[in-house]
């Protein structure tokens, strides 16, 4: 007959059996992530946590039940930063309960499977939180990172003393939009350049809602005291923007970077004329 005395409940049974249950988490964790860190590693992190969770469970400890919780969240946006995935993540909290449900079974007590029940549901939500955190932490990554993809397609670059280019590739929606007016505010602010000159050679098609924010754009330049010539109007586009019926007003358009530049260059009372050697 078994003697289960000590390991009545799971707080026991953690305390007794440390040595082996944690060198099996260890083990179950380590495989579960295949070699993205070290079993040393692994180690040094999951004894951090098996400590926490011996207190928290032992004598219902406030304090490390919040450590607990902080330490899990903080390992998970670092997986998440470090690219691991959502189970490679979680797997880390999970195998705690294989770990300690082979040790249950070697004991063969059965107060130990009475509390195994509530330490599963309490591992569960531990797992919950950790994938929470998880997740949220590789939403704000991934916005991160498109914000910043978002700067990179949008340069606004120093042409000629005077004039700003605003080269765009691809789509443009109103969160682009935002971002170019910002820039290229902000460098007609810095520059004092009288001329901006966007690009649009590389935009894919021009509908009305793109030939919109063009034009908010333009009406943003101008109340700075610049004036914004819309270059890259292919054939194409041309009839496109001619079929919708799409008005640019007053605001230069030109078919070229090349003609767009030439424009603002006579604006600033400037003429490029060919080297003649003497």
């Amino acid at each position: 007959m078994s003697d289960d005395t000590g390991e009545r409940h799971i707080p026991g049974l953690l305390r007794s059996r440390r040595d082996a249950v944690l060198d099996r988490w260890v083990e179950l964790a380590t495989e579960g992530i295949h070699g993205r860190i070290t079993e040393r590693e692994m180690r040094t992190e999951l004894t951090e946590l098996y400590g926490l969770v011996e207190r928290a469970l032992g004598a219902g400890d406030g304090d490390a039940a919040g450590e607990l919780r902080a330490a899990l969240a903080e390992i998970s946006r670092n997986r998440a930063r470090q690219g691991f995935s959502p189970s490679e993540t979680a797997i880390c909290v999970f195998t705690l309960k294989r770990a300690v449900h082979e040790q249950v079974e070697a004991s063969g007590g059965g107060g130990a499977y009475a509390g195994f029940t509530e330490f599963s549901s309490y591992i569960d939500d531990l797992g919950l939180t950790t994938f929470e955190t998880y997740v949220a932490t590789r939403e704000q990554v991934i916005t991160d990172q498109a914000a910043q993809l978002l700067e990179l397609s949008t340069p606004v670059v120093k042409m000629w003393d005077g004039v700003l280019g605003v080269p765009l590739v691809g789509t443009l929606d109103s969160a682009r939009t935002q971002v170019v007016m910002e820039t290229m505010l902000q460098m007609l602010a810095d520059t004092g350049s009288r001329f901006a000159v966007i690009d649009i050679t590389g935009v894919a098609a021009v509908d009305t809602q793109v030939a919109q924010h063009l034009l908010k754009t333009a009406r943003a330049a101008r109340l700075m005291g610049a004036e914004c010539v819309i270059s890259g109007i292919r054939p194409q586009i041309a009839h496109t923007i001619a079929a919708l019926g799409i008005e640019f007003g007053d605001i230069v358009t030109k078919a070229s970077l090349a003609d767009a530049l030439a424009h603002a260059l006579r604006g600033l009372d400037l003429r490029i004329v060919a080297r003649t050697d003497a």
